[in-house]
């Protein structure tokens, strides 16, 4: 095919990041948010010499925590709204809020109190921004801010189980609705408008130091969200939220079973009948958040692994051929500038590989993949290239140290002759992977924060396949030796990037 002229001429210059969610930054809170250590974690990031700050999707999560399966595919998580940052503007008094500071509910009570406050204000400024913020990002968050609202009423059921003129969407229930619900309604338009300014002043701090925003997009939505619930035309989903298959992928090296996601699947038809506007939305959004995006599981734009509802386990699931090529060709005329990255990891087929090339985008390559003892291994690293993003490992990955520790994970005898290192301890043949991948020709090269701090298995951030115990991972600032930053400001020097 012709490539497109805004995917042909990219420019992409070596550089060096940290894979870092804005959860796992310290705090006196329950998780971290994106209020003082993000602006702190922004000016460690440039002092070393890093110049991407990569992190999960943003968006607000279910009770499991996952980034991957959130409300909306447009709205920030509350969560990471900086209560510091309500404070400075006279909006929050946390004195008046009698619950435990490390408790979820304490932050969501803060919120509330601010919102309060704010609507009480009459502050003409304030409320020309408010409204300009929700004329900007009507398109989606005015049924996000209902659909949020009912989940209050209903105690958080999924939309399927709400009553039938609601799931159904009658109306003459939805007009009601909107007057019943004002107060829920105007909390969450407050709560997005918030995070919404938080974020840009995060984007233009970091944009001051050298450091760009590499967000990351789950290729589908979840089945309780707002994106289901309103746009329902836009899946193989019926009124009352059944579904015949679901989404997810066959068995792999993470898991003999495969991974059973439980996501609607997309009715494509619909959307190309629609030149794909519900994506372009989609994308519009993301981009006013972010400077680079990881398209996850890209692999999904040519076929998708379709699993049969009643299915256990998506071992008997089969491939089905979407019109990702379409897709892609339609978003790059309607942007000006596209920076994605695809997320190849997992079965990759030649066409899949077609998709990328021809629109010019990179790759992942992942060190831990690379030690089979086979040569020809795409993920070692005299086979990458230079349209790569080299990892040691991902958020879905254990920490190096915990690899290195377990011979399991690799061919002993290649790897120490690949790294030529035999009696080192793990610590040091860490290093040396931190190395092999600064080393890399692949342009920009991404290192957890767990690998930069040299931290065991318990520092993992995720297990594909489970769902209790993950996304809890935290750092703290004495963690961060002196000899760390040093050591890596010195290969980001040596290696040009």
């Amino acid at each position: 095919m012709v490539i497109n002229i805004n995917c042909a001429q990219i420019k992409r210059p070596r550089a060096a990041g940290v894979l870092l969610h804005p959860t796992s930054l310290p705090g006196t809170l329950g998780h971290g948010d994106i209020g003082h250590e993000a602006y702190r974690f922004i000016e460690f990031l440039h002092a070393c010499g890093f110049k991407v700050w990569q992190m999960l999707p943003l968006g607000p999560t279910h009770d499991d925590k996952s980034p991957y399966q959130c409300l909306s595919s447009h709205a920030g998580n509350p969560l990471l709204i900086s209560l510091d940052w309500l404070v400075d503007k006279g909006w929050l008094d946390q004195n008046k809020i009698k619950l435990k500071q490390t408790d979820e509910h304490y932050r969501l009570a803060c919120l509330h109190f601010a919102a309060k406050h704010f609507y009480q204000l009459s502050d003409k400024f304030w409320e020309k921004s408010i409204h300009e913020f929700y004329e900007e990002h009507a398109a989606w968050l005015s049924d996000y801010a209902l659909f949020m609202a009912f989940k209050k009423r209903y105690r958080n059921k999924p939309w399927y189980d709400w009553p039938d003129p609601v799931k159904h969407r009658d109306h003459d229930t939805l007009n009601n609705a909107h007057q019943e619900l004002a107060l829920s309604i105007k909390q969450v338009i407050f709560e997005q408008f918030i995070f919404f300014t938080q974020w840009h002043e995060i984007r233009e701090y970091a944009k001051q130091y050298g450091v760009k925003l590499f967000g990351d997009m789950p290729i589908f939505v979840a089945r309780d969200s707002a994106d289901v619930w309103a746009r329902r035309e836009n899946f193989l989903i019926d009124s009352d939220g059944k579904m015949e298959f679901v989404a997810g992928v066959p068995p792999d090296a993470f898991t003999d079973k495969g991974q059973r996601w439980g996501n609607p699947l997309y009715d494509w038809k619909q959307q190309q009948a629609t030149n794909f506007s519900w994506w372009k939305e989609r994308f519009c959004t993301q981009l006013k958040l972010f400077d680079l995006l990881r398209v996850d599981h890209f692999r999904g734009l040519q076929a998708c692994w379709q699993i049969p509802q009643a299915d256990e386990t998506a071992i008997n699931g089969s491939w089905v051929e979407v019109p990702g090529r379409a897709l892609l060709n339609e978003l790059f005329e309607t942007f000006q500038s596209l920076p994605l990255v695809a997320e190849d990891l997992g079965v990759i087929t030649e066409q899949v590989t077609e998709l990328k090339n021809d629109f010019n985008l990179p790759g992942m390559k992942v060190l831990q993949f690379a030690f089979d003892a086979n040569n020809t291994n795409p993920h070692l690293p005299h086979n990458h290239k230079p349209n790569d993003v080299v990892y040691t490992g991902t958020h879905d990955n254990d920490t190096t140290l915990g690899w290195v520790s377990d011979e399991n994970n690799y061919n002993k005898i290649y790897f120490e002759e690949y790294i030529n290192s035999k009696d080192e301890s793990v610590k040091e043949k860490t290093r040396l992977m931190i190395r092999l991948a600064m080393s890399s020709v692949s342009f920009l090269c991404i290192l957890p924060m767990q690998d930069v701090l040299m931290l065991d298995s318990s520092a993992r951030m995720n297990i594909p396949g489970t769902v209790a115990n993950n996304w809890q991972w935290r750092f703290e600032w004495q963690q961060l030796r002196p000899e760390i930053k040093e050591n890596l400001s010195h290969l980001i020097t040596l290696y040009q990037r």
